[in-house]
Order: structure tokens, then sequence, then C-alpha cells
């Protein structure tokens, strides 16, 4: 082998993705300031939440920031609260899961609150 093709061996390594481009979504860990934080919590709770109630144009996301994390605000139609809450809240708490699980996956703590 050539030192040429070691060295093209080692830069695909580097590079995990088919486009030939390095990454620049994190640069030494430093995260991107054009993305929204809480972006990929907020696109699950209201594709959950829609999905659920009968009222989809009546489903609102909020997203505040705060010391606990970010909290996301779910308003739907009051038609649809029994809806979202479920019997003895088992929707509500598999949707909290399901965000919480989200928001883990971008680095966020996300906090559900079901809004009247």
């Amino acid at each position: 082998m050539s030192d040429t093709s070691i060295a093209a061996d080692d830069d695909a390594e580097l590079d995990d993705d088919d486009d030939g481009e390095e990454d620049d979504e994190e640069v030494a860990g430093v995260p991107d300031p054009n993305r929204v934080v809480g972006a990929l919590s907020k696109s699950v709770l209201e594709y959950l939440a829609k999905s659920i109630v009968d009222d989809a144009e009546s489903v609102i996301v909020e997203v505040e920031e705060g010391r606990r994390g970010t909290t996301l605000r779910l308003h739907v139609a009051p038609s649809d609260m029994g809806r979202i809450i479920g019997r003895r809240g088992r929707v509500a708490q598999a949707l909290r899961t399901v965000v919480r699980a989200a928001g883990a996956k971008e680095g966020v703590e996300a906090i559900v609150d079901i809004v009247d």
C-alpha cells in the first residue's frame, strides 16, 4: 500500500457521511448558535398531540427556557383535554416520556406542561 492510499482511508474514517463533506454541527463541543433549543422536542410533541386529538388545528405548543430546562406548554381544545390526559394520566405520562427522550437526543431537558 502506498502512503496516499493510507491517508485516503484515514480521511474516510473521519467522515461517516457519503456527501464527502465534514460535519460542522458541533465544532470542538460548541453547539451551533443558529439552532433553536428544543426544536426536536417541540416537533415531536406537536406531531403526537395532533395525532391524538380530534381538533388538530387547536394544538399549540409554546417553548420557554428556564433553570430546570426547556418547558413545553401544550394547549389543546377543551373537548380534547380528556384524550391528551388519558385514563389515570397514562397518555400524558407517555407523551412526557417520549418528549423527554427527544430532548435528551438534543441535549435538552424537556418538560411538558398540559395547560387548560
